[in-house]
């Protein structure tokens, strides 16, 4: 009984966070077409980022001690932990790269892209980090009925979010004149998409060996550490991306 209770109030908490950033997302779309503030948009985009890191990627895990053997699960698994962000760490650079060089190239302006997608894709990817969440929850606590379902889910959605930035808003963009040689905007928006798309496609394939692994009943509430590693990784470029909306579709004015 304490169990089930346990299991629901994960869920009821990964639904929480999820109806917030639902929430954040309406207000930043609302602020973009009403006052443009980029002060404002910075901050709901730090409260989101800050969402999703503490509670779908575990932050405050970090802080245990992995201490006792080093050949226990527990020990394993916070290695693991550690390993994995400080590889995200360095990946965040990569990106913090880019979005500097959006602002330096330009400015307070930004490419003409469709607003209403760029809140669709949005929207499906905060939606995907929810679904994996529950798979995740679902594993620890032994259901792998759901764990299997919210991950199929999971990857329709990411799969979903690929269509939408690379096979419409791309060729939208294209016909618009937006390209990757025509000038600054244009390989700006091409790099860093691009350079997300990528990720997620790389999260996409890891969801699949995890499914495969999944139906194979290699995961129990014991032993999962591959799939909390393959959802931090999807949060992550989930969080990226929390970030890329506001700079690519909603702050500056339309060059």
């Amino acid at each position: 009984m304490l169990a089930h209770a346990d299991k629901k109030s994960a869920f009821q908490l990964g639904l929480t966070i999820f109806i917030y950033l639902a929430i954040l997302t309406g207000l930043e779309y609302y602020v973009a077409i009403s006052t443009a503030s980029v002060l404002l948009l910075s901050l709901i985009a730090l409260v989101k980022a800050g969402l999703v890191v503490y509670y779908y990627m575990h932050i405050y895990r970090l802080y245990q001690a992995s201490e006792g053997d080093p050949d226990s699960y527990e020990y394993k698994a916070g290695t693991l932990r550690l390993g994995l962000w400080l590889f995200l760490l360095s990946d965040a650079f990569v990106f913090g790269g880019l979005a500097v060089a959006r602002f330096n190239l330009l400015g307070l302006t930004r490419p003409g892209l469709n607003q209403g997608l760029g809140l669709i894709v949005t929207s499906v990817l905060l939606l995907s980090s929810f679904f994996m969440n529950r798979a995740e929850t679902a594993i620890a606590h032994g259901d792998r009925r759901a764990f299997v379902t919210s991950l199929l889910v999971t990857l329709l959605l990411g799969a979903g979010f690929l269509v939408g930035v690379v096979g419409v808003e791309w060729p939208s963009a294209i016909h618009e004149g937006i390209t990757p040689s025509a000038n600054a905007a244009g390989a700006i928006f091409f790099m860093m998409t691009g350079m997300h798309a990528f990720h997620v496609l790389t999260g996409v394939l890891f969801l699949l060996i995890i499914l495969r692994n999944g139906l194979r009943g290699l995961y129990s509430p014991e032993r999962h550490r591959a799939v909390e590693a393959a959802a931090v990784y999807w949060h992550f470029v989930d969080v990226v991306w929390i970030f890329f909306y506001p700079a690519l579709y909603l702050i500056g004015t339309v060059l």
